[in-house]
């Protein structure tokens, strides 16, 4: 093992050392939020993918938990990226202009 492979990751005097996160950057989108709907992956139960939601990641969240109360139903954050369980894409629309989002259904 060479020395720029290694870091320290413990130390009896300081306890363990945290390293420094670095922030993700995402790509800038062009002002219009996409719902799609995706069943690849999921054993054929369907979800609502949301991108193109220029926001940082707490603002993400909240947007998330407000469409999940509205929907009642479940889902999830990932890389910027909403996920909602089902096929709410009416109401996920409805949802998101009335908080100003331009929003278009894209993709079956």
């Amino acid at each position: 093992m060479s020395n720029k492979d290694s870091r320290l990751v413990y130390s009896t005097e300081t306890g363990r050392i945290k390293q420094p996160q670095t922030p993700v950057s995402r790509p800038a989108g062009d002002g219009i939020v996409r719902i799609q709907r995706q069943t690849s992956g999921r054993k054929g139960k369907g979800v609502c993918v949301i991108t193109g939601i220029d926001a940082d990641d707490v603002t993400i969240a909240k947007i998330a938990a407000d469409l999940k109360k509205k929907c009642g139903c479940g889902g999830s954050v990932k890389d910027g990226v909403i996920e909602i369980q089902g096929d709410k894409r009416d109401l996920l629309k409805s949802t998101l202009e009335a908080q100003g989002f331009r929003v278009k259904l894209a993709g079956g």
